[in-house]
């Protein structure tokens, strides 16, 4: 639909834009990234014929851009720039309304019913129905924004130029107006390019991006591609990290500030365990990342409580997680800030034990009790029944974990402790087998990440073997508390 090839120019003698080629398909959300500086907006007014270029072409539906009357490239192209403005005192239908301009005909234009319908439906996408009345003049950054936006549809374009469409949108306004867009490109082949400071937005809604430096191309793909971390630190000459997005298949950035007022040197050992007939607790100086099946605080995060709480063997509530929550705050523990288990294992039980090594230590607390031993091999024999943790696993690190040194904590943890059941020769009493947990075991890894990096921490590295040898010890330790109350 729009072709750019080796496009130059800029705003005198000196080209901004250097040998700029791409293409953008119909329906395509396309955005344009790069840092100030690098000749975003200046593409933009060359793509909308605003700025000439000095060199190479631009064709829209393969026909020459230059070779456009603007009346005719208004009907095609619609602009919204980063700052607009209004000079007279118009109400906000009235603003909109000059977005028609290019489709009426004849010296004494008409407004038609199409002109009005068209009009207001514009108004009811962007949210500015209600007051299309007032004068844009009392209408807030935000608004007027959204205002100007109208105005742009109003036109009916086949393609849609934003320069930073989401300045001065609150984040409500910025979701709808980007979920709007990405709907227009799906249903009605509307093609939008847009200019993004916020990477992750882009990111989030675009098909394709163009990142730009100094000028130039640096990138041209898909967001996975173009936002990779090394890329991006390298264009933006910042520290990043990327993340997949929670809930779709999108990437996501997080600026690293140089200075983190966490840091506070904290070692997690027996010193900051407290113990009650209701449950064990830890809390730490600073928040440790965290990694976890708990009831609260599951899957992962930054937590500085972390709770293991005794509940009868035959608890049962229809809200769980709430009733949780409800314990947490009783007992002083903010849910949100917490790493919340249960277990029907009696305190005095629990194992704990420090584990040292040369450059880094961890500390480890299990509590374990066998009744509902499961072989995982066998349990389809069993029926899924919601009851109270039993084996529950803490993994402390006073050190620098990896994403992947994490999960192969979690998987060292698990070996370590199936080897503990395996040498107590507990039994899965439904089938007779050797039992490999029991069917509601949890765990957690939780890291100062300060100190010595892990970057592995499978079985046979050195973090590996002191997890490994570690929840191997108090696991087996644990069982043994557990059986000796229940014996006597």
């Amino acid at each position: 639909m729009l072709s750019v090839e080796r496009v130059a120019g800029g705003y005198s003698s000196e080209p901004i834009l250097k040998d700029i080629s791409f293409e953008v398909r119909k329906g395509e959300l396309f955005g344009i990234l790069g840092p100030n500086g690098s000749g975003k907006t200046t593409l933009l007014n060359m793509l909308s014929g605003v700025l000439p270029f000095s060199s190479g072409n631009i064709l829209l539906n393969d026909k020459p851009l230059k070779q456009y009357s603007a009346k005719e490239l208004a009907k095609i192209i619609a602009v919204l720039p980063q700052h607009s403005s209004q000079a007279f005192s118009y109400t906000v239908k009235e603003t909109v309304s000059l977005g028609r301009y290019a489709h009426q005909q004849g010296w004494f234009q008409t407004w038609s019913k199409q002109d009005e319908q068209i009009v207001q439906q514009v108004m009811e996408q962007t949210g500015v129905a209600l007051f299309q009345d007032q004068d844009i003049q009392q209408l807030s950054g935000g608004e007027r924004q959204r205002v100007f936006l109208a105005q742009a549809l109003a036109q009916e374009p086949e393609i849609l130029l934003l320069d930073e469409p989401t300045n001065h949108l609150d984040l409500s306004f910025q979701k709808e107006l980007l979920d709007s867009l990405k709907r227009w490109t799906n249903e009605r082949g509307l093609t939008v390019i847009s200019i993004f400071h916020d990477l992750n937005l882009a990111g989030l809604y675009c098909n394709r991006l163009l990142l730009m430096e100094n000028g130039s191309i640096h990138s041209n793909d898909t967001p996975n591609e173009v936002l990779r971390e090394k890329r991006i630190q390298t264009v933006y000459k910042t520290n990043i990290q990327k993340h997949p997005h929670p809930r779709v298949p999108a990437p996501q950035l997080v600026l690293l500030p140089d200075v983190n007022e966490q840091n506070s040197n904290c070692t997690i050992d027996e010193s900051l365990l407290a113990v009650t007939n209701e449950f064990i607790a830890i809390k730490t100086p600073s928040p440790l990342r965290t990694m976890s099946s708990g009831v609260v605080g599951a899957g992962t995060g930054w937590h500085q409580a972390f709770v293991n709480r005794h509940v009868d063997k035959n608890y049962n509530c229809d809200d769980h997680r709430q009733e949780m929550e409800d314990f947490l705050r009783k007992n002083g523990f903010e849910p949100s800030e917490t790493v919340g288990m249960m277990t029907a294992v009696m305190m005095e039980d629990f194992c704990y034990r420090k584990f040292k090594e040369e450059g880094f230590s961890i500390f480890i607390v299990v509590t374990a009790g066998i009744g509902n031993a499961i072989d995982v091999s066998q349990s389809a024999h069993h029926s899924f029944e919601l009851s109270p943790g039993t084996i529950n696993t803490w993994v402390f690190v006073n050190g620098h974990l990896t994403e992947e040194a994490f999960i192969q904590c979690i998987m060292t943890a698990t070996e370590a402790k199936v080897k503990a059941l395996q040498e107590l020769e507990i039994k899965d009493k439904r089938t007779g087998t050797i039992a490999t947990g029991t069917s509601t075991d949890s765990i957690l890894i939780a890291a100062t990440q300060e100190g010595h990096e892990h970057e592995f921490a499978g079985t046979i590295t050195p973090l590996g073997k002191l997890i490994g040898n570690g929840v191997y010890e108090c696991t087996i330790e644990a069982i043994m508390k557990s059986r000796k109350r229940l014996i006597s």
